[in-house]
């Protein structure tokens, strides 16, 4: 039966179409804001998948370009693999949707949310998100839900719920949260430096809106509903734990966790495995879902030693950070690097700098192809973590980091005016024990200071853990998780900023919610975390940005034309400006209002093409003298080029002060002469001396 449900949000019509299309699906909806529609379904399969012991959950978002009258460009002409955009809106819905799900379900389940048209004043994102906890809730599929998501922008200091796209463009704040009824259950954010209790406001208004959401989902939920199928549990037997316990006594698996080396407790968790396995040996049923179990052990006895006594598995205090290093000018002839170190967690960042042409161009569900002049990318190779396996291109997992990192330095960056570059930041994993993403903030900031990039303040990420009890009120929050802590405990809560606030967040939890009390020590953490890293480790390596770019960086000369000249510069199919960087080796930008920007390693080539651009721009004058070569010669004089594309007609009379018969007795194709303007002829056409040109300039 097909049933429409609206409701208000912020100043427009959310609105939600239940049992109109995709009926196959477990739970479908097509979801309304405003004009922009997506058709958001859930599916799962009927078994749970054999041999995995994790929770197999695919959350896509697809962009499709007809949802903004495009054609995709390339020679395929339909959509292809996600765009990073796509990929990032895809993690945001999976994080808060995914610890609601049961732990022991290991059935495939799929939430797919599809693009279909998009309206500039509502953003895609939102009934994306808002769709797929919909869907689930309708469907069969057991969910612990609803949730809902709301994003916060802040103009002028003033809150915007669920700001358009233009909003966003000149928002301090982009804030996306996503709340349970009682909790909030995930955090993202980008930011000019928002102070931490503005951070905090921002992060309860979203949460009261996502109340009034979650009120209007129960209400589709009651009506449309369907009884939640029973699945085969994949838990641990309770028996086998008994077991485990007899021969590993839990003194004996704290003493294998309980180190700081991480090579050094897989070895003892490895020797514990194979003891197990060697006394179960008969029971083939033990023996599949052994691995799980010893986790599980790990991890009940990880948490309870941080919860009840206090104690880290590398033997840190709560509030400890884990031994901090920072260098520069690791790598030669790179235009920038640096390297973070925070226990066995290392990273390599390298700065590349080039002109702006070189920017990425990106085209996406808005109306304008953009330009994105800032990039950071993040790699994780396996030897990071001391596996093997073959590198395939980032996953999801490095591109997400690479977005955070990227979104963290975003606000302290140089204007295209102020400093006239693109500018690329790669980190690349030496080693990995827990917050990577964190490390490569703090080694990109320093990566771009050593580069001569002159941001305004440097940029620390670090990252806050948690683990709870029974109750909301036990719990323990820790200051810079490891490996270990993130695995088995409730909260990964990043958080980077400069010493005046907050600049990016990404808070991802295990469980159903996080208290206001948890969320306000966490953010108090990660500031006293972040003001020591920087204060103490990487303002020792570098204090400041480097007054110019290295060595082999390129150097950029700005210039500024008439518009109107714009075309002469460039010439007829771009004839003038490629002669221009042909004769000197160099890169020219020019914008529409004018701005130049040459690029190159050689000074003297530069300013040789600065000035032939300045003399193409130029409007010509009596009396103005000019160096240029002979390229045509005709009975009644001689051209002259004295800029690519711009030429002057000697007349024969003008060649020499004797008289002259032929002009080729004075000139030859090729000859470098000097030239004075002598005004336009009868014709209109510049005229040129060179026999009037001053003795003291010739």
């Amino acid at each position: 039966m097909y049933k429409s449900y609206s409701m208000e949000l912020a100043g427009r019509t959310l609105t939600v179409d239940i049992g109109r299309v995709a009926k196959q699906a477990n739970g479908a909806a097509l979801m309304h804001y405003g004009d922009t529609t997506v058709l958001s379904t859930a599916t799962a399969s009927d078994k749970p998948r054999e041999g995995i012991d994790f929770f197999p959950l695919s959350v896509e978002y697809e962009e499709k370009m007809y949802a903004v009258g495009k054609i995709p460009g390339g020679f395929n002409k339909r959509e292809g693999k996600a765009s990073e955009h796509a990929i990032l809106t895809s993690r945001v819905i999976d994080r808060p949707m995914r610890p609601l799900f049961p732990k022991d379900y290991r059935n495939d389940v799929t939430l797919n949310n599809m693009v279909m048209s998009v309206d500039p004043e509502c953003n895609p994102e939102i009934p994306a998100m808002l769709g797929a906890s919909i869907t689930t809730c309708i469907s069969d599929i057991p969910f612990d839900g609803p949730c809902a998501t709301t994003q916060i922008g802040m103009v002028n200091g003033e809150f915007i719920i669920n700001p358009s796209l233009a909003m966003k463009e000149i928002s301090d704040l982009q804030l996306t949260v996503a709340s349970t009824k009682e909790k909030v259950i995930m955090i993202e954010a980008g930011a000019n430096e928002v102070k931490e209790d503005v951070m905090i406001e921002a992060i309860y208004k979203a949460h009261e809106v996502n109340q009034e959401i979650i009120a209007f989902i129960e209400k589709i939920v009651a009506e449309c509903g369907k009884p939640k199928h029973a699945y085969e549990s994949c838990a641990v037997p309770e028996e086998l734990f008994a077991a485990i316990k007899e021969i590993v006594p839990p003194e004996e698996m704290e003493v294998a966790v309980f180190t700081d080396e991480k090579q050094k407790r897989e070895e003892n968790i490895r020797q514990i495995t194979e003891k197990l396995e060697e006394a179960f040996a008969e029971k083939e049923e033990w023996l599949a879902v052994l691995g799980e179990a010893v986790y599980q052990y790990q991890k009940k006895t990880v948490r309870k030693m941080i919860l009840k006594d206090h104690k880290r598995p590398d033997g840190r205090a709560i509030t400890e950070i884990r031994p901090l290093a920072a260098e520069v000018d690791l790598i030669p002839r790179v235009h920038g690097s640096a390297m973070f170190t925070r226990g066995q967690t290392q990273i390599c960042t390298v700065t590349t700098l080039a002109p702006l042409a070189d920017a990425q161009r990106i085209d996406g569900l808005d109306e304008f192809e953009t330009n994105k002049r800032y990039m950071h990318h993040y790699n994780f190779p396996s030897y990071s973590v001391g596996e093997t396996k073959p590198s395939r291109g980032p996953g999801r997992r490095e591109i997400g980091h690479g977005a955070l990192a990227e979104r963290a330095l975003v606000p302290v960056l140089p204007t295209v005016e102020e400093f006239p570059y693109a500018i690329r930041t790669v980190s690349e994993t030496f080693e990995s024990n827990g917050s990577t993403s964190q490390a490569s903030i703090c080694a990109s900031s320093m990566s771009l200071m050593a580069a001569g990039v002159p941001i305004r303040k440097p940029v620390a990420g670090i990252s806050a853990g948690l683990v709870t009890g029974e109750t909301d009120d036990d719990y323990i929050v820790l200051t810079d998780i490891q490996g270990l802590e993130d695995f088995f405990g409730d909260m990964d809560f990043k958080v980077a900023g400069t010493h005046d606030g907050i600049t990016a967040i990404q808070m991802d939890i295990k469980i159903h919610g996080l208290t206001r009390p948890i969320v306000e020590e966490a953010i108090a953490r990660t500031k006293e975390a972040r003001e020591y890293i920087l204060t103490e480790v990487m303002e020792k390596a570098i204090d400041a940005p480097r007054a110019e770019v290295g060595k082999y960086a390129p150097k950029i000369v700005q210039m500024s034309i008439d518009p109107q000249k714009i075309g002469d510069v460039v010439g007829q199919r771009g004839k003038t400006i490629n002669a221009i960087i042909e004769r000197t080796g160099v890169k020219i930008d020019i914008t529409d209002d004018g701005a130049v920007s040459v690029c190159g390693t050689d000074a003297e080539k530069m300013d040789e093409a600065c000035e032939m651009i300045r003399i193409i721009a130029s409007d010509f004058e009596e009396g103005q003298i000019f160096t240029g070569k002979v390229v045509s010669i005709k009975e009644f004089g001689a051209f002259v080029e004295f800029a690519p594309g711009k030429e002057g007609m000697v007349h024969i009379s003008k060649i020499a002060k004797r008289r002259i018969d032929k002009v080729e007795d004075v000139l030859s194709l090729g000859d470098e002469v000097t030239v004075i303007c002598m005004g336009k002829d009868k014709m209109g056409r510049m005229s040129f001396s060179i026999k009037d040109v001053p003795e003291e300039v010739s």
